[in-house]
């Protein structure tokens, strides 16, 4: 719903930047002196000390989980006789970016809230670099692990590093030294905009800086190998003990789930989480629950997503299909299912039915009794079928000659809108 322009909002959310009330617009300083409470952080709101006399509301500092405060303020209701004083937000920079502002419409709507943005901080950045940000990658470790960075890692690129406190910059340095981007470009800018701002470089490989102000950015200029999105990264990227979805058969699988903006995966079977890490490296929107049953593989299917710096975006389950319904409760209807061990006619069954209308099933089987099971399955429910083959250059004596891998049979089928639960066959009906 678009907001009117003159309609009151019940919440009104102002952004501040270090330079404090100097930096604030006219707009935005009278919705401050005329509140009736005004909530913030700390350090947010001590940026109005200077001020306080000309403020008649209340300062209230977020309790710790602030989300939990959030949640209880978005919830009041108006005064019982009909008052509806309007609840004013401090937040950092631009409340939309990876801001405050952003949660508190999902949470009551458009029409409810009206925004007043300061500069964001990626602004003040790249105005300090010189940095086109429209060419700039920007990643927060605010709410992931510093990890991340790796998802824009790669040779030549610019990348904006939103800090979740003082270690952040050397996490940052150690993670790229260790993923070959040593030689990188490190520069931490603290306290963009304010009277205390601060500016300083170093190389990833041999950081020499002591932690400094917890309110920081890190701008990285990589210097490393050539790291791409698309599906297909080399087997050795990844631990596994040899259950693992090969490059090329990943790449053509990973392209056939077709990720596309904010999706859920379902990855079953998961064994290394090479499928789901490279559906989730290739649209950072998008989110997968991973289901394996051995607890070894499932370890070294989490170290795995934070090597690539998606850990962040997946959750990691439990057997298949014991484990479905909670993650269908949890987190809703998948947008896409694949399957690449464990499958039955039953598990199918079930994912296909818990697949949202309109999504993707892709499923890879190598033994021929599996493979009749697609073979059936197509037929009932449409899609198609591909034999995939490859062939790799092997030693024969003092030679060589090609020695084909395992042949790989693929379902791959796009659930209709509007399709009515399926009956199992009388061989599925178990119960």
């Amino acid at each position: 719903m678009t907001p009117r322009p003159d309609a009151r909002p019940r919440f009104v959310v102002v952004g501040i930047g270090a330079d404090g009330w100097r930096g604030l617009g006219d707009t935005a300083r009278d919705e401050l002196r005329n509140a009736r409470v005004i909530y913030g952080a700390a350090r947010q709101l001590a940026l109005l000390d200077e001020v306080a006399a000309e403020l008649a509301g209340e300062l209230v500092c977020w309790r710790s989980p602030m989300s939990e405060h959030l949640a209880e303020v978005l919830a009041s209701v108006p005064d019982p006789a009909g008052v509806t004083d309007t609840v004013h937000i401090l937040a950092s920079g631009d409340p939309m970016f990876h801001g405050v502002g952003a949660s508190i419409v999902a949470g009551v709507g458009a029409d409810r809230v009206r925004v007043y943005p300061a500069v964001s901080s990626v602004s003040l950045a790249c105005a300090r670099l010189g940095w086109d940000l429209s060419t700039t990658r920007i990643v927060s470790a605010v709410t992931a692990d510093p990890e991340i960075v790796l998802t824009e890692a790669t040779d030549g690129a610019r990348v904006l590093v939103l800090s979740r406190d003082r270690t952040t910059p050397a996490a940052v340095a150690t993670i790229l030294s260790d993923n070959g981007f040593g030689d990188s470009t490190l520069t931490v800018l603290e306290q963009l905009g304010g009277p205390a701002e601060r500016v300083y470089s170093g190389t990833a490989g041999t950081w020499p800086h002591p932690d400094g102000d917890p309110l920081n950015i890190v701008a990285v200029d990589c210097i490393g190998p050539r790291v791409s999105r698309a599906p297909g990264r080399p087997d050795d990227s990844y631990e596994h003990d040899g259950q693992i979805t090969k490059s090329t058969i990943r790449a053509l699988t990973v392209s056939a789930l077709e990720p596309a903006g904010p999706q859920l995966l379902w990855d079953i079977g998961a064994g290394s989480g090479s499928v789901s890490i490279e559906w989730l490296r290739t649209d950072g929107r998008g989110r997968a629950v991973a289901f394996e049953r051995d607890p070894v593989r499932a370890e070294r299917l989490s170290a795995n997503a934070r090597r690539h710096g998606v850990a962040h975006r997946l959750d990691v389950r439990g057997p298949a299909p014991e484990s479905l319904a909670g993650a269908l409760a949890d987190a809703g209807a998948p947008d896409a299912v694949f399957i690449g061990g464990g499958l039955d006619d039953g598990l199918l069954t079930t994912a296909w039915d818990a697949l949202r209308a309109g999504g993707r099933i892709v499923v890879n089987a190598v033994t021929v009794e599996n493979q009749a099971i697609l073979i059936r399955r197509r037929e009932e429910l449409g899609g198609s079928l591909r034999r995939l083959g490859v062939e790799a250059l092997s030693p024969l004596g003092a030679m060589s000659t090609w020695r084909p891998a395992l042949p790989i049979i693929q379902w791959a089928a796009t659930k209709p809108t509007g399709t009515p639960p399926r009956t199992p066959t009388p061989e599925e009906d178990v119960s």
